[in-house]
């Protein structure tokens, strides 16, 4: 049961860095693709409504990396597969 109990507490802690990694990085990560893509709409104005389509998609798919990590943090903790290991 100790061992149980413990594995159980590691997986609430690596879900809630797991979490917080992938949050940070991903707002690195979108504001990186946000200052580029402003500092390139304003080079040339003339493509800023490209600029954005790109800008819009980037953001999405920099978004999805969290929301994954988020699942699988939350796997960790409700239907850990590691509790049946110890069994």
């Amino acid at each position: 049961m100790e061992s149980t109990a413990l594995v159980l507490a590691v997986s609430a802690f690596s879900a809630a860095v797991i979490a917080g990694m992938a949050s940070i990085g991903a707002a690195l990560g979108d504001s990186k693709a946000a200052s580029t893509a402003l500092d390139a709409m304003a080079r040339q104005p003339e493509m800023s409504q490209k600029l954005l389509v790109n800008l819009l998609i980037s953001i999405g798919l920099i978004e999805s990396i969290p929301i994954i990590a988020s699942v699988i943090a939350i796997v960790l903790v409700f239907a850990n597969p590691f509790v049946d290991l110890l069994k």
